[in-house]
């Protein structure tokens, strides 16, 4: 087991040189310099008396289907991140629109903001109407399933389906005995972010220690705003919303969600917020996705359960044939 361990942790080294020897990117505050598989529009809006901006992706398949799929991001991805489902989905027929959330990637970054849930699920609801999209199947990754969830709580009559793809939240870390962190003390700890911590992080926590050169994209394109002149309001953003992700738990409202729901669960994934503060015996039981799953699985009335055995935090990129596959199958 040592030596497997310590082949793995050369290879990991090995890849962190590779990675390093072309020169680190350093992107704007709204990740300018990271180029989107599609076109950026920008969706201009008022919220809590202020002008903002909603970057996002609308792509329009070549046959289409009628139907409208919305792609939430996590808290560590972009829109970006969702390039092989948008391609099968659109190829099946869809209309696919993949929002920055505020606060996110090429979005505006307000230094004065109520982040919730309800805000995020009412500014995407106002993109859609805005793009003349009454109805549409919501898929949410990560952080987005939160929010995925609470779009379809808030918006039932304008959700088809409801799909979360490893999502957070499936269990209130406060009440599972994670103490509480200030957002000076989350600010305090997102200015430390690095190229190679981001890249600790993923790979300990969301693919169970593999590591491959494809997944050096993604961190790229979140350490280059972390390393870039607008890091200031990045690390302001991501402690803000770090805040709201912690406090306002969408778990206990799972049985009133009232739409078609499939959830997505790689078995291996481990992630949980504020994991590095818990006491040790705390630790060890948080983010226990096999578990977390089935509970969530019988919590939503109806819902479908899909488990990837050997997958992590992100099936879309780790597998995205299976994944894509399997999402198709459930809108269908």
């Amino acid at each position: 087991m040592k030596t497997l361990h310590a082949l793995l942790a050369t290879v990991a080294m090995s890849l962190a040189t590779v990675a390093h020897a072309e020169p680190l990117p350093r992107h704007g505050a709204r990740l300018e310099g990271f180029a989107y598989p599609h076109p950026v529009r920008i969706f201009a809006f008022t919220s809590q008396a202020q002008p903002l901006e909603m970057a996002y992706l609308d792509i329009a398949p070549a046959t289409p289907n009628g139907r409208a799929v919305v792609l939430l991001h996590g808290k560590n991805f972009c829109a970006a991140t969702w390039e092989s489902a948008i391609d099968a989905l659109t190829g099946a027929g869809y209309r696919v629109v993949v929002p920055d959330q505020v606060g996110f990637c090429k979005s505006s970054k307000p230094p004065h903001y109520h982040y919730s849930f309800g805000q995020l699920a009412a500014n995407t609801h106002a993109l859609l109407a805005a793009l003349g999209i009454e109805r549409a199947s919501v898929v949410g990754h990560s952080m987005g399933g939160m929010l995925a969830a609470r779009y379809a709580l808030q918006y039932p009559q304008d959700t088809e389906r409801l799909l979360l793809v490893n999502p957070i939240g499936l269990e209130d870390w406060k009440a599972e005995g994670v103490p509480w962190r200030s957002i000076d003390s989350w600010y305090a700890r997102e200015s430390k972010t690095t190229f190679d911590s981001i890249r600790d992080y993923q790979r300990t926590v969301y693919y169970s220690g593999q590591w491959r050169p494809d997944y050096e994209r993604w961190v790229r394109m979140l350490g280059g705003m972390y390393a870039g002149d607008g890091r200031e309001a990045v690390a302001w953003s991501q402690a803000l919303t770090s805040d709201m992700v912690f406090n306002q738990p969408v778990v206990y409202e799972f049985p009133k969600i009232a739409v078609p729901t499939a959830l997505f669960i790689g078995q291996k994934d481990r992630t949980a917020i504020g994991k590095d503060l818990a006491p040790p015996d705390v630790a060890k039981r948080l983010g226990d996705y096999p578990v977390l799953g089935r509970r969530a699985a019988a919590a939503i009335p109806g819902a479908t359960l899909v488990e990837f055995a050997e997958l992590g935090h992100s099936p879309q990129v780790e597998d995205p044939a299976r994944f894509n596959a399997a999402l198709l199958d459930a809108l269908r």
